[in-house]
């Protein structure tokens, strides 16, 4: 369904807005996320329904919402019946009721907000089984990081915890408008089915933030706090720093402390990811 050619509400700087504008690109986009027609999409961020109207012809339904009411207000006129537009906020919406079983979502996520909207879908990994998101290249290139790399930190090891985390192609400014001061790329997430080899969520997001809030000092200081020095040398982890350690070897140290400790001694200091400094925090 082409996009009509009156004059649209303009991007926002207050929501890190850029529309996609490039039919050719548009069509990769959708070609990658494939969908089919018995899916049901939840979309963040639609925009002008550059991805929302393309989307809606090959699938079953698609759910989108957006903060701004006056892009809400214009895609509704255009959208068919299939397609379900709310404004408001993704971080306050009602996830349960919009994520029925083995929904899809898809997103283009505004640098400032992108992790706590990623940390809120882990959330409810159960309900959806895989996601597409249009990130900022540093970001995608944190989510994906393995350990030595320079950008390998805790967003990496929270979200590979949680979700197998891949690239799909990266989009240069010149696709949007107005255009980005950065390069953009195409994240795939699907979350994983082991992830009840974590015994302890929070305990497990505690050792994370302190391994990286002290990342210049070896496990055995960064992690005093948890006295968890004859476990390291153990596992032979004391003498790596944070960005040394593997996400599989997080788990499996947050497991030990679990396993040797009394409930509650050692999560009483975790951090709430909603009130974390770097969105990176919890996920229950």
């Amino acid at each position: 369904m082409p996009l009509r050619k009156s004059v649209r509400p303009p991007a926002r700087k207050r929501w890190g807005q850029n529309f996609l504008i490039d039919p050719n690109m548009i069509r990769k986009i959708v070609d990658t996320i494939d969908p089919r027609p018995d899916d049901r999409f939840l979309e963040i961020g639609p925009g002008h329904g550059e991805l929302t109207l393309p989307l809606a012809e090959r699938a079953r339904a698609v759910t989108a919402v957006d903060i701004d009411p006056w892009l809400v207000d214009d895609l509704k006129k255009l959208v068919p019946a299939n397609v379900s537009i709310i404004q408001g906020d993704i971080l306050d919406a009602d996830l349960a009721r919009l994520l029925p079983a083995g929904s899809r979502v898809y997103g283009s996520l505004p640098y400032y907000i992108s992790s706590p909207i990623i940390f809120r879908l882990l959330d409810h990994r159960r309900s959806w089984r895989d996601a597409h998101f249009i990130l900022q290249k540093e970001v995608g290139q944190r989510l994906t990081a393995g350990p030595g790399s320079k950008v390998y930190g805790r967003l990496s090891v929270m979200v590979q915890a949680f979700a197998r985390v891949e690239p799909c192609f990266d989009l240069p400014p010149t696709v949007f408008r107005p255009e980005p001061k950065v390069d953009s790329t195409l994240l795939s997430l699907r979350p994983l089915s082991e992830t009840g080899t974590i015994a302890d969520h929070r305990l497990f997001a505690q050792v994370v933030r302190l391994a990286f809030g002290q990342r210049r000092k070896k496990l055995s200081n960064a992690l005093k706090a948890l006295d968890a020095g004859e476990l390291l040398a153990e596992m032979g982890l004391a003498d790596l720093r944070a960005e040394r350690v593997s996400v599989p070897d997080y788990i499996r140290l947050a497991n030990r402390l679990a396993a040797h400790s009394e409930p509650g001694t050692l999560s009483d200091s975790s951090v709430n990811c909603r009130t974390d400094p770097d969105n990176s925090g919890l996920i229950e």
